[in-house]
């Protein structure tokens, strides 16, 4: 399900021009806009002409609180009329301009083109970046899914139990960078706040179900096997309790040795079902995976670049085994492993299924923010590894993505959904003013 936003919508014109077939434009441009998912609409339904109209609708707008402005040239029009509307409204603008219609005896009937090009620059020239344009019959529903992830970052509240990973400086943020940068907000808790959560026996005799109906269990211990419900149970309860966004977790080192177990099959379970939690800390990681989910892609989660095959051209997307459970393969054998922590690692064990990729790392470095991204393809591998992982292939050599990632000093988590979610991603970007690692 993708992030609800409210928008709202004024259709611009002038007299000189074809108001009426503007009108009639419009009029069918709002019942083909309540067709898009998750979307409140607020669409002043008179054609906003004059100076007056202009700031009469930016009053009207600034009282809905609007995720973003779609301003449509029905026809050319006053210069003034965005300009009153962008000082009422500090959102991002869509300047949308309709083709042009056949001629009526030689004479141009919306210049809509022109009007959007007089927005464009005025607002540039006003030292506004954060506009879009398009000349098109229809609302551009990227668009629409950027102003998703913009405001899923803006309402986001971010957990992190623990600290960031121990010796991972490179996952670590600085939380009013963080803010000011997307309006995310950062709650620190003890690890020690969720191992004592309580539960209830009843929620912890489900989860024991869930896992053994989900995992090959057959190598665990009757208290290890207790210990991963435990926790599914606590993890669950304490982050829907706080009213997390997202949950970055501090998984090692003390979490096996105070807990009994690590949490990594527990979080698979509970990223299978919607829930962010990301690995070692990672704040940005987590800020990466709710802008995915924003965008409707389901149960992100945070992979190492892990090995790359120059060869054969290939790199492996892995993790000691916290993956979502319903990405399985539905091939080899899903099970639960205590390969590592001496024996207390108890981790999803199993490879993921094969289809197309989409890559995103929102990574903070230097005093601001930059947004990485690829497309790739994950295909069908033997299981040969303890965790999860996958054999993924890029659209260019892995040798070229790798650099990208080395010579940018990005950190070695990113997200990963199945689909493709990059045209969004681009122009949160362009609208937040980050570069793009591509």
């Amino acid at each position: 399900m993708k992030y609800p936003v409210t928008l709202g919508v004024v259709c611009l014109a002038r007299t000189t021009y074809d108001y009426k077939a503007a009108e009639e434009l419009y009029a069918k441009i709002q019942i083909e806009l309540q067709q898009i998912e998750g979307v409140t609409w607020y669409c002043l339904e008179s054609l906003v002409i004059s100076q007056e109209d202009g700031l009469a609708a930016a009053k009207e707008l600034a009282s809905k609180q609007i995720d973003g402005l779609v301003c449509i040239s029905g026809t050319f029009h006053l210069g003034h009329l965005v300009l009153q509307l962008k000082r009422e409204l500090s959102v991002p603008v869509l300047l949308w301009g309709l083709p042009e219609l056949p001629y009526n005896g030689g004479k141009i009937r919306l210049n809509s083109v022109c009007g959007v090009n007089l927005n464009a620059s005025n607002l540039y020239k006003s030292g506004y970046d954060d506009y879009t344009v398009i000349v098109q019959h229809a609302i551009d529903e990227d668009w629409v899914d950027a102003i998703r992830v913009i405001k899923a970052m803006k309402m986001a509240k971010i957990g992190i139990i623990g600290y960031r990973a121990d010796g991972f400086f490179n996952v670590g943020v600085q939380d009013n960078l963080l803010f000011g940068q997307t309006g995310a907000l950062v709650d620190h808790y003890e690890l020690k706040e969720v191992h004592d959560y309580p539960v209830s026996d009843k929620d912890v005799a489900s989860r024991m179900q869930q896992i053994k109906d989900t995992f090959d269990v057959s190598t665990l211990s009757a208290y290890q096997l207790d210990r991963v419900a435990q926790l599914a149970a606590k993890l669950d309860a304490f982050y829907h309790e706080m009213n997390l966004s997202a949950l970055a977790i501090r998984c090692w080192p003390e979490f096996a040795r105070d807990f009994g177990v690590s949490p990594c099959a527990a979080m698979s379970l509970l990223q299978s079902e919607g829930m962010i939690l990301a690995c070692e800390g990672d704040i940005d990681g987590a800020l990466s995976m709710i802008a995915h989910q924003a965008l409707g892609a389901e149960t992100p989660f945070l992979f190492d670049f892990s090995q790359v095959d120059f060869e054969q051209d290939f790199a492996l997307f892995w993790h000691c085994g916290v993956a979502p459970c319903n990405l399985w393969d539905g091939t080899c054998n899903r099970s639960l492993d205590t390969y590592f922590a001496g024996g207390k690692g108890v981790t999803a064990d199993f490879v993921l299924k094969s289809g197309a990729l989409s890559v995103l790392r929102i990574d903070s470095a230097r005093g601001g923010y930059r947004m990485f991204l690829q497309k790739a393809t994950a295909v069908p591998m033997e299981k040969l590894l303890k965790g999860t992982y996958m054999k993924a292939i890029f659209e260019r050599p892995v040798k070229e993505v790798l650099d990208l990632v080395l010579d940018n000093g990005l950190a070695h988590h990113s997200s990963v959904v199945y689909g493709a979610y990059i045209k969004p991603l681009e122009m949160v970007a362009k609208l937040k003013g980050w570069k793009v690692i591509q």
